[in-house]
């Protein structure tokens, strides 16, 4: 394992960074959000605040996070670090990355979603200081009933 690069994530990246979600244990990919067509809409809309991590020696990323905002607040989207590199930073390297992107953008606060079954993922982002929030509730709506969810390499996605 080499060095790691932190750099801006481009549309370019986006088989390495589809390849490496397709690793994540528990991660859910949307069937329409994730495909190419609409993260590369994302980053467009996005261009200076999505971020990836680069094995210097392989040129393999091993890490990512989409992040972007409305005006108002940010969110961080699909956060990952392939198993082997975890415990080196990279996570906590690449979310300041993104804050100080968002930063940049006079936006002044960020949020992001962890499954409460990420015991990893919840027990990164209290470690590097983020507040849990346990008064508000996430509500969602699907506008798109065809956009649906898969959960790589769990039980679930196995009966599928």
């Amino acid at each position: 394992m080499g060095e790691i690069r932190i750099r801006p994530m481009t549309a370019e990246d986006y088989d390495s960074v589809h390849a490496l979600w397709m690793t994540i244990r528990g991660f859910g990919i949307r069937s329409i959000d994730d495909s190419r067509q609409d993260i590369e809409r994302f980053l467009r809309r996005n261009p200076s605040t999505s971020v990836v991590a680069e094995d210097e020696d392989t040129g393999r990323i091993v890490g990512a996070i989409l992040c972007g905002h409305d005006g108002r607040q940010g969110c961080f989207y699909h956060v990952c670090v392939e198993e082997n590199y975890r415990r080196r930073r990279i996570g906590t390297r690449m979310a300041a990355f993104c804050m100080e992107a968002l930063r940049r953008e006079k936006i002044n606060r960020v949020t992001l979603i962890a499954f409460t079954r990420n015991d990893v993922g919840n027990a990164f982002w209290k470690q590097i200081g983020w507040t849990f929030r346990g008064d508000c509730n996430y509500y969602d709506f699907p506008l798109n009933r065809e956009n649906i969810t898969r959960f790589v390499g769990t039980a679930e996605a196995d009966r599928k």
